[in-house]
């Protein structure tokens, strides 16, 4: 079930932002380009504290749309670093990194406990979504939405720490790879993903989704 594998995902997200390792290069500049590892960490847990802040968010009189039709309309899909929209996330998390490693691993731990008693009682049909977007999504599209954030970041963050990309369980890395391979096929093309996963001889230079 969608929700019991986003907290498996949450989980092993949370196992990586207390690592030592973060902690100790907190101000250092990350993998990601314009981000620190504080702000690529704080960036990480919030994963999790945005899905506390959508329950409790008011998304009633808004569109609902579905997994990809979100990702039709992301600003930040393929779009420069430098963009407004990106900008803002960078900027976001930086601001909320100041407070340091151990209140931003507090407010994620705290967030992930609230939603292990949550989520399991939320009824089927429950809207959620990131209360600034003008739409809403079907909760559970919405957690596939977190999960891919958790698995692409948890890399960035642990190349940033020169620590083990952390394990996802594989029915939890399986949403995030469906969704990636479904995004790359429509940005390259289906031959693309085909050679870059099955033909290296005629793989193209680059099949990112993002």
């Amino acid at each position: 079930m969608i929700r019991e594998r986003y907290l498996s995902a949450a989980r092993t997200g949370l196992s990586l932002l207390a690592h030592e390792s973060v902690a100790g290069r907190w101000a250092e500049p990350s993998a990601l380009a314009g981000f620190t590892v504080g702000g690529l960490a704080t960036h990480l847990s919030q994963q999790v504290t945005s899905v506390t802040a959508a329950l409790a968010a008011d998304h009633a009189g808004k569109e609902v749309i579905g997994l990809y039709e979100h990702y039709d309309r992301a600003a930040w899909l393929a779009a420069d670093i430098d963009n407004d929209y990106n900008t803002g996330i960078r900027d976001g998390g930086e601001r909320a990194a100041e407070a340091g490693h151990g209140p931003v691993l507090a407010e994620a731990v705290a967030a992930l406990e609230a939603l292990e008693r949550l989520l399991p009682g939320n009824p089927p049909g429950t809207v959620s979504g990131n209360p600034r977007w003008p739409y809403a999504t079907p909760l559970g599209d919405f957690l596939r939405t977190r999960i891919l954030e958790l698995v692409v970041h948890a890399d960035d963050l642990a190349v940033s720490v020169g620590v083990a990309t952390p394990e996802f369980a594989p029915e939890t890395f399986e949403i995030a790879t469906c969704i990636l391979a479904r995004l790359a096929a429509k940005r390259h093309g289906q031959a693309s993903l085909v050679r870059a996963l099955a033909r290296a001889e005629r793989a193209p230079a680059s099949i990112s989704a993002l």
